[in-house]
């Protein structure tokens, strides 16, 4: 298999232009879901919704390690993994407030969108129903030996389904190309990974299946992708899959319906002031010369009018027709 005739590389450290694309995509991802919250708020988008506010270093830092003809696939808080892989703000919008312009012409919403030209593969709502199918694409990658690896994304909550165990014995048997993502925003809806979990270290999940596993700072991006960057390229490389544990926070409620009283003001606060990692990246980037903050600014003000733009492109987008609901349901095979 072409796949395993070279061996992993070593972890490069980020130059400056890439650091500005990650600024500039965990920003577009802040003020996507803002903008989110905020037409939610105004009835604009129905159904359930998942911010990923706080969360952004994650996704960016992995996609940074990405090659075209990857995918990826996540649970429902899914919004910063669409726009992460390249798909159109636009689109997504349009889709979140259920029109026709919409990835999923409206039909998806929040949870159910797919780009396979950008290889992203939903959005589930189950959870832990993603696993099973993303290792699913890991193995198509090994059959086509196409050199791709596929990211499957999970919750600290999803990590004790049974089925997740399932897929990392099928992975490690097989030797499939697939990084397993543990995003552990400490809380599984409503739940503390400290009541849920017998056990605490997350990335060991795996050992018992001879799967590796890596504790991340998922509030960096940078320590992000240079720490993740080993593992991804052995899946890539044919060495089997991995299993990752971002340790990273939601600054919002499990979903736009939760008023998260189960933590403390106290604590959002603290993580706010002391690990957001966009805030973390802004410093470095000016303590380094690579920007100012008039760049910054002008970089804000450009990603806001590109939110903008999308949201007044949603809500100019006809709804879907009645018919709509017939199509998608059978294939002809």
């Amino acid at each position: 298999m072409a796949a395993t005739r070279r061996k992993a590389k070593s972890a490069a450290a980020p130059t400056a232009d890439d650091l500005k694309a990650y600024y500039r995509d965990m920003l577009l991802i802040r003020r996507f879901e803002e903008k989110a919250g905020q037409l939610y708020g105004m009835g604009l988008i129905g159904g359930f919704c998942h911010l990923y506010i706080g969360q952004e270093a994650v996704v960016v830092g992995l996609q940074a390690l990405a090659k075209p003809g990857d995918s990826v696939i996540t649970s429902y808080r899914d919004h910063g993994h669409m726009l992460a892989t390249g798909m159109d703000p636009k689109g997504v919008m349009a889709e979140l407030t259920g029109r026709r312009d919409g990835y999923s012409r409206g039909k998806g919403g929040s949870m159910h969108m797919f780009s396979k030209e950008k290889g992203f593969y939903g959005g589930h709502g189950i959870v832990g129903a993603q696993v099973p199918l993303g290792t699913g694409l890991g193995f198509a990658h090994k059959y086509r030996e196409d050199d791709g690896v596929c990211f499957v994304y999970l919750g600290d909550g999803a990590i004790n389904q049974g089925q997740v165990y399932e897929s990392f014995n099928m992975a490690s048997l097989w030797k499939l190309p697939v990084v397993y993502v543990i995003e552990n925003n400490k809380y599984g809806m409503g739940t503390s990974v400290e009541r849920a979990s017998a056990t605490k270290e997350l990335y060991k999940r795996g050992e018992s299946f001879g799967i590796a596993g890596l504790a991340i700072n998922g509030m960096d991006v940078i320590a992000v992708k240079t720490d993740a960057e080993e593992a991804v390229d052995k899946a890539r490389c044919g060495e089997g899959p991995a299993v990752l544990e971002l340790k990273t926070y939601r600054y919002r409620g499990h979903s736009m319906s939760d008023p998260a009283k189960y933590r403390s003001k106290e604590e959002v606060s603290k993580m706010r002031s002391e690990s957001d990692p966009i805030d973390h990246l802004r410093q470095k980037l000016i303590a380094d010369g690579i920007l100012d903050e008039a760049a910054l600014k002008e970089i804000d003000k450009e990603i806001k009018a590109t939110v903008t733009e999308a949201a007044e492109y949603a809500q100019n987008s006809p709804e879907p027709e009645p018919a709509e609901l017939y199509t998608d349901v059978l294939l002809d095979a």
